[in-house]
């Protein structure tokens, strides 16, 4: 049996449509915890701000060939795939130019196909690496990249802040993922909620935590990931957290929500 035939990538999408909620900082740091822990990894960024790209050390000038030429059909997925800084990490980078993709394919009857299509590729390991997880970093929005996302992947994971507000957010999103399974994807499940930017000595972080899990019971991962300066710090130093300090609470956590997801995947850890 082939390398190929024996692993079959899981597409994650890593999507809420609220901003600043540590979407792009659980695809780098989820993305490096499950390289670490030996499980092949690409990390595709379809966010316009390419950030997720930059903090896996990607420089600008290295983005030749991004997710823009992929989705406007002008290159093929895998010569967009470039090594991140970090081993067994891949990472198909994005720029600014992504932004205008909403507009540029309006008129196209695929709009919302062009993401899964590029992305058949990796399911029968011919994207030259064969993967065991492909995280979708998306836009804070819930366009045409999102969409897009969302009709490639098995499973979306939601990370959540720890503020008011957080579940009539959510709640928005999960109604887009059921249209996306009627529609477009109906394989789409929900990966599970990741509870961000945590404060222990914040009581409303703790109220908002126990809501959640009432409310949406097992869904919700255990692992709860906390506000953590060098979470923030360590994209400046275009690395993931687990680099750039790997002993941070932050980073400890994202180890633990690696587990977690492999632990529900059935997934052996292999370093």
């Amino acid at each position: 049996m082939s390398d190929a035939e024996q692993v079959s990538a899981r597409i994650i999408a890593v999507a809420n449509q609220k901003g600043g909620v540590g979407k792009t900082t659980t695809a780098i740091n989820l993305g490096t915890a499950l390289a670490l822990a030996g499980q092949k990894v690409l990390v595709v960024d379809v966010d316009p701000q390419g950030n997720a790209s930059t903090g896996l050390g990607i420089l600008t000038s290295q983005r030749k060939i991004t997710t823009y030429d992929v989705l406007l059909g002008e290159a093929d997925f895998v010569d967009a795939i470039t090594h991140s800084s970090v081993e067994n990490l891949h990472v198909a980078p994005a720029n600014v130019e992504l932004s205008g993709a909403d507009a540029e394919l309006m008129a196209e009857e695929d709009r919302a196909k062009r993401l899964r299509v590029a992305l058949e590729k990796a399911r029968t390991g011919d994207l030259r690496t064969v993967y065991n997880y492909i995280l979708i970093d998306c836009p804070p929005s819930l366009n045409l990249l999102t969409v897009n996302a969302l009709s490639a992947a098995d499973s979306i994971l939601v990370p959540l802040q720890c503020e008011f507000f957080a579940l009539e957010g959510v709640t928005q999103l999960l109604t887009t993922v059921k249209r996306i399974q009627l529609s477009l994807n109906s394989r789409l499940r929900i990966h599970g909620i990741a509870l961000t930017m945590y404060d222990k000595r914040n009581n409303l972080s703790f109220q908002v935590a126990e809501d959640v899990r009432e409310n949406l019971g097992d869904l919700v991962f255990k692992t709860m990931i906390p506000r953590n300066v060098r979470l923030s710090e360590a994209p400046s130093f275009a690395m993931p957290a687990l680099i750039y300090d790997p002993t941070c609470a932050g980073s400890e956590a994202y180890r633990a929500l690696a587990s977690e997801i492999m632990e529900r995947d059935g997934v052996l850890q292999t370093a």
